[in-house]
């Protein structure tokens, strides 16, 4: 009987804890990501700075996670198990993205005009 009253339980948990992490995670994906990223196509990156940045995601990530320090998790585990792609790497992305955007514009155009 007890033993059916705690998967009764569990179960009911599960569920609770499922809709909290989609919460933090869509807040995260929308809000903070977002805002640590915004205009960073024409950021000048130091190795500093991305260093900065990646410890800051990846200590949103264990917190969201529940991961302590003492469990001695990799960043490469951590990410696992949020499935996604580190900071500096969509940064990089964005960049070409941009670049590319510029490169397709006329000659005459002012920022193309900077970039040359």
């Amino acid at each position: 009987m007890l033993g059916k009253k705690f998967c009764e339980y569990m179960s009911k948990l599960k569920g609770y804890l499922l809709t909290y992490l989609l919460t933090y995670l869509l807040t995260y994906a929308t809000c903070v990501k977002s805002c640590l990223m915004h205009g960073s196509e024409t950021w000048l990156m130091k190795v500093g700075h991305e260093l900065n940045l990646n410890c800051s995601e990846m200590c949103m990530i264990s917190c969201m996670y529940g991961v302590k320090l003492d469990e001695r998790k990799t960043s490469e585990k951590v990410r696992e198990l949020s499935g996604s792609e580190p900071g500096s790497l969509m940064i990089k992305k964005s960049r070409l993205r941009w670049f590319g955007h510029v490169e397709r514009k006329d000659d005459n155009n002012l920022v193309k005009r900077f970039m040359t």
